[in-house]
């Protein structure tokens, strides 16, 4: 293992029963097969794992499981937000407990703080904890929009090492290159634009659908990054993006990924409520768009 966190990061899904019960033995499974296919590190208790709907208890559940399947052989970043920085602060320190390799921070959803109360919030998380901080910058799920500017200033916090910006805005990318250099690793966090931030320098891709499909995800980074061949990634690329649109632009981005790793073979379970299952109707649009992929890499 690499010692910076690059590459495919999986935002990970939290695999249910039909009760919504965290099926356990099912992350366990799902997270083996993931670092199988060779992703380079996990992301539990993210948006995609869900973790607004975990309490406490379950969050620490996840964790361990995550860690003991992930066994060393790739690092395990946690999702550790919350709306109260005192709140993030014990979820950060009890990663790092644990032995998770960084913590994934977006700002304290609903609150809605300005820039400087961010800035505190942020710098109590990083004077709490000894391993790296990667930002998460998602305006649309959080409502605040941390600026390349703000992430800068952030940036010269010590353990803030990585930012996964979500805004699809490409331009964001190359700033935060520009501005940050070898200070901030730069993770793509919107799908219909990864391989546009590779070419700018993005040292990786955090996202949901590696969940279903790990390998088209790899092999895209090593095509675009470590070997250079922007011709076959583009080609690669474009036959991923009919599906990666679907699920971005449907509104339904969970309950996409959970259904789309049932119709490519590795059920996770339904998303726990407020969220649904996909409909049938969902689920055929899902499927004809994988099919697209599937039979475009066949070619």
């Amino acid at each position: 293992m690499k010692t910076k966190i690059h590459g495919i990061l999986v935002a990970l899904v939290t695999p249910m029963t039909a009760k919504e019960e965290i099926d356990f033995g099912k992350l366990a499974r799902h997270s083996d097969y993931l670092i199988r296919q060779g992703v380079h590190g996990l992301i539990p208790l993210g948006s995609t794992g869900e973790y607004y709907a975990l309490n406490a208890k379950e969050r620490q559940a996840v964790l361990k499981v995550t860690l003991k399947a992930a066994a060393g052989r790739v690092p395990v970043i946690a999702g550790t937000n919350a709306g109260a920085t005192r709140e993030v602060v014990e979820y950060s320190r009890q990663a790092e407990r644990l032995g998770c390799a960084g913590v994934l921070l977006a700002p304290p959803y609903y609150s809605l703080p300005t820039p400087d109360e961010l800035f505190e919030h942020f710098r109590a998380v990083n004077n709490a904890i000894g391993i790296p901080i990667m930002l998460y910058n998602y305006p649309g799920r959080t409502g605040v929009d941390m600026s390349p500017e703000f992430i800068e200033r952030l940036a010269k916090l010590s353990n803030v090492r990585y930012v996964k910006e979500s805004t699809g805005e490409i331009v964001r990318v190359s700033t935060l290159v520009r501005r940050c250099g070898d200070r901030l690793g730069v993770f793509c966090g919107a799908d219909t634009a990864a391989l546009e931030s590779f070419v700018l320098g993005a040292v990786g891709w955090v996202g949901g659908v590696s969940n279903a499909l790990p390998k088209s995800h790899v092999q895209l980074y090593e095509l675009a990054v470590e070997r250079g061949d922007y011709a076959a990634a583009r080609a690669l690329y474009f036959k991923m993006l009919p599906t990666l649109t679907l699920m971005e632009g449907g509104g339904k981005y969970t309950q996409f990924v959970k259904a789309a790793c049932g119709l490519t073979g590795h059920p996770v379970g339904p998303p726990r409520r407020p969220l649904r299952p996909a409909t049938t109707a969902e689920c055929d649009r899902l499927r004809a768009a994988l099919q697209q992929l599937a039979e475009g890499r066949r070619r």
